[in-house]
């Protein structure tokens, strides 16, 4: 029964709207009256039930339902006075786009829309409005409708592509920024535009936004990720340490042999470089641990305390 109620209300302000258009005689107003008492009663709704309210005007569900359909509205155009008072409509909503008061153009651009059904204008500054307060939904909406009215008008597929873009849509943001091109070559601000959705476009796709990549901050807060480090890096500084002990003694055993024979001992050239030294400190770190565990895990807790008492300073 909600969406009954829902379409029920929808009907009584599509008929409360026309008995406020001035263009009716008084028995025809007293009929749209009649009819609004009784839907409301046999619905049980009244007035004060917003919260039963469409997001849009029941004339533009029908409007958007015969555009999806590419079906063609029979063409009713509008009194000379509703042109000009849509217009006047229209540079008002202009004028609160300006001063930066969008909830005040979507309102004038709706009343717009509502006396000229036709112009496609409208909808797509509508549109602009709506993008600034982050209702891309509703953005992309109003442009489908003015391209549906004008498929010609390049600056609803741009203003397309602009909500597609904001809406992570990168794809389909690129082909209506080209599709605004094919219509405006010379656009720069298009141009720019696709740029823009194509870089994003590139960023998306690459690895670290699929799940390849990780969150360094994430994961420097985490204490299991600290521990698997602390013990990396104490690994890493017992090697180094053995190391440097064996190029110590290597360079000590070098000294003495050339004072003792005159010249430099036999064979300690092949520890001279870095990454020899490195093996060699693995594989004296190897022995160390199977002979004397407990050296190593005193080392490992020695290195370990010095880590986290200076990272635990407090800075004022």
């Amino acid at each position: 029964m909600a969406v009954e109620k829902r379409l029920a209300f929808s009907i009584v302000q599509f008929l409360r709207d026309q008995t406020h258009c001035g263009a009716l005689n008084s028995d025809e107003q007293e009929s749209l009256e009649v009819a609004i008492q009784c839907l409301e009663t046999t619905f049980k709704i009244n007035s004060s039930d917003c919260h039963l309210a469409a997001p849009q005007p029941l004339t533009e569900i029908f409007l958007n339902s015969l555009l999806k359909n590419n079906l063609v509205l029979p063409e009713t155009s509008p009194s000379p006075e509703d042109t000009e008072r849509a217009e006047q409509l229209k540079n008002e909503g202009n004028n609160h786009m300006k001063e930066e008061n969008y909830s005040c153009a979507v309102e004038c651009y709706t009343k717009a829309i509502d006396l000229d059904l036709r112009n496609a204008v409208y909808y797509c500054n509508r549109a602009a409005a709506h993008s600034k307060l982050g209702n891309y939904t509703e953005a992309t909406g109003d442009c489908e409708r003015a391209i549906g009215i004008d498929p010609s008008y390049s600056k609803a597929y741009g203003r397309m592509g602009l909500a597609l873009t904001a809406m992570n849509k990168y794809p389909e943001a690129i082909s209506y920024f080209k599709k605004a091109l094919v219509l405006d070559p010379e656009n720069d601000t298009y141009k720019s535009n696709l740029k823009i959705a194509e870089q994003k476009q590139k960023e998306a796709s690459s690895p670290m936004a699929t799940g390849l990549g990780f969150d360094m901050a994430s994961l420097i807060n985490n204490p299991a990720f600290i521990n698997v480090f602390v013990k990396m890096a104490c690994d890493t500084f017992i090697t180094l340490g053995f190391s440097l002990v064996l190029a110590l003694s290597v360079s000590s055993m070098s000294g003495m042999m050339s004072n003792a024979v005159g010249g430099p001992a036999a064979g300690v050239g092949g520890l001279s470089d870095i990454s020899s030294l490195i093996e060699a400190g693995q594989q004296f770190a190897q022995q160390i641990q199977q002979q004397n565990p407990e050296l190593i895990e005193q080392l490992r807790n020695h290195i370990r305390s010095r880590s986290f008492s200076g990272s635990a300073e407090e800075h004022s």
